[in-house]
């Protein structure tokens, strides 16, 4: 019964942990998805699905003309350029 137990636990602990890492990617490729204008929800289905290859994947998707991201680097450049 106690040998049981220990190996219920040690399942428990791991599981936990790839919860963990599978909702930080969620919440990593939610975050991506939005700053490049496509929103939260394209990000959060695909973190959902994909886990860790979300964040990978919306890493390489181009930004939006007008999105966060997009403006955040013509301010980068701008601030270059003025030094």
């Amino acid at each position: 019964m106690t040998t049981a137990l220990f190996v219920l636990a040690a399942v428990g602990a791991k599981a936990f942990y790839l919860l963990m890492i599978w909702l930080a990617s969620a919440i990593a490729a939610s975050e991506l998805s939005k700053r490049k204008g496509y929103g939260e929800k394209w990000g959060l289905g695909t973190g959902l699905l994909l886990s860790f290859v979300a964040v990978i994947i919306w890493a390489v998707v181009p930004p939006k003309a007008d999105s966060p991201w997009r403006q955040r680097q013509q301010r980068e450049r701008a601030a270059k350029t003025q030094s």
